[in-house]
């Protein structure tokens, strides 16, 4: 493993040991939880949306380093961003956050935060959005 890879893999470390915008909103514009059978990874967003903007998000989640470190860091990308922008999110978005190579099965657990975040849009846009 070269250098650049075990930054990334501590720093997967870091935001799975200590997440960034853990927790839950109450008063939340949109909330939506995906599950990953395949391993049991869970994950629960909420998202305060005021001018089309995320004004916060929060996320509250279990499984693996990979799906708990994606979601923080997606949490962190996210503030501040247009309901535009988070549309324009990819896979490959979320790997360069993460920056390592990962398996198939690893991949989904890496993308089920993106997953989370793509279905509460569709659901705030087709049912709360006034």
């Amino acid at each position: 493993m070269d250098s650049i890879e075990a930054m990334y893999q501590e720093n997967i470390l870091d935001h799975y040991k200590n997440p960034r915008n853990a927790g839950k909103i109450d008063k939340a514009s949109v909330h939506h939880h995906e599950y990953n059978p395949l391993c049991g990874d869970e994950i629960e967003m909420f998202l305060v949306i005021k001018d089309k903007k995320v004004a916060d998000v929060k996320f509250h989640g279990r499984g693996c380093a990979i799906s708990q470190a994606s979601a923080s860091m997606l949490t962190e990308e996210i503030k501040g961003k247009s309901i535009e922008d988070l549309k324009k999110l990819t896979k490959e978005n979320i790997l360069e956050l993460l920056g390592i190579s990962l398996s198939p099965v690893r991949l989904k657990c890496a993308l089920l935060s993106l997953d989370t975040l793509k279905n509460s849009i569709l659901i705030f846009e087709k049912y709360i959005k006034k």
